[in-house]
């Protein structure tokens, strides 16, 4: 990219952000394998079906594309670059075959330690190591294992129960935000990705749905993606972890160590309320997504205008 287009980038880009002409359209549930987007004629925007590109694996089961989203610039995202997924550490042989012909050159792990501990490292293709990144989960984890652990059902409602579990999750939306050691790991994946020498490059947490999702969510929305779209590509994690969350819940009844799984259904899920925790969050602290980017991610007009190059055709 010559640096008369990357001074063209910043300037369209810097506008568009600091005006907040990226949309605000409604939020809308995704289909299945679809979602929606919006193109732009002559100013008006038209929502068109959009594809989200799964990738399918036996032992994980929310692995995607990032690319081939509309942009409201008229741009779509490039495919085959970065990719979101869930842990890769019950991966077969099979899985990682296809997952080396994505050519994948880094793989971030936003798990922290006690995952690690528990779930195990990932599988990946030869020559590939997990890069570690933590981000916190004010450590919903350890609490999780703690409910389950005691078998014991009252003790379960008392820490899951009359919204406690919702309530949790959105505290940890909002720390995705608010805190800086979070914050520095998200910029720092950014950075990367916007990194021209960076090749295929995959973020992952443990069921790829929350700090994952908030990534994606942040990055498309940097890529100009419309707001909507954004949104429904994180609330895309419903449909691909349904079958699989499921039968977790049904295990452990079965055990009989819980007596009512379903009090995990609000751990397990993503919803609309706990993505607006966080942007709630973000435009409390900084004043809206440019700001956010900016002064919370610390990333400069530069390194937007790269991203937009490298990812944006």
């Amino acid at each position: 990219m010559s640096r008369a287009r990357i001074r063209l980038a910043i300037a369209v880009l810097a506008s568009a952000l600091a005006i907040g002409t990226l949309p605000a359209a409604a939020h809308a549930a995704p289909a299945a394998h679809s979602t929606t987007a919006s193109t732009t004629t002559a100013g008006r925007y038209h929502q068109q079906a959009e594809t989200i590109r799964q990738i399918p694996l036996q032992g994980a089961v929310n692995v995607r594309d990032l690319g081939g989203y509309r942009t409201w610039t008229g741009g779509r995202v490039r495919q085959g670059l970065v990719y979101r997924s869930d842990a890769l550490g019950k991966l077969t042989p099979a899985d990682i075959t296809a997952l080396s012909g994505l050519g994948l050159t880094k793989a971030v792990d936003f798990r922290i330690p006690m995952e690690l501990q528990y779930d195990g490292a990932d599988r990946l293709p030869a020559g590939l190591t997990a890069t570690s990144r933590p981000v916190s989960d004010l450590g919903l984890y350890g609490t999780l294992l703690g409910a389950i652990s005691s078998g014991d059902p009252a003790t379960q409602e008392r820490m899951l129960g009359g919204g406690r579990a919702e309530a949790y999750m959105r505290d940890i939306y909002r720390t995705f935000v608010s805190s800086p050691e979070n914050r520095a790991q998200f910029a720092t994946t950014l950075r990367e990705i916007a990194d021209g020498k960076q090749g295929p490059l995959l973020y992952h947490c443990t069921s790829g749905k929350d700090r994952t999702g908030w990534m994606s969510y942040v990055l498309l929305r940097a890529l100009a993606v419309p707001e909507s779209t954004a949104t429904s590509d994180y609330l895309a994690s419903n449909t691909f972890r349904a079958a699989y969350d499921a039968q977790v819940r049904a295990g452990l009844k079965q055990s009989g160590r819980m007596q009512n799984p379903d009090l995990l259904i609000p751990l397990q899920e993503v919803r609309q309320d706990y993505l607006d925790a966080a942007t709630a969050q973000m435009d409390a602290d900084y004043g809206g997504f440019y700001g956010y980017l900016t002064d919370g991610l610390g990333l400069d007009l530069w390194t937007l205008a790269k991203l937009q190059d490298k990812l944006v055709r």
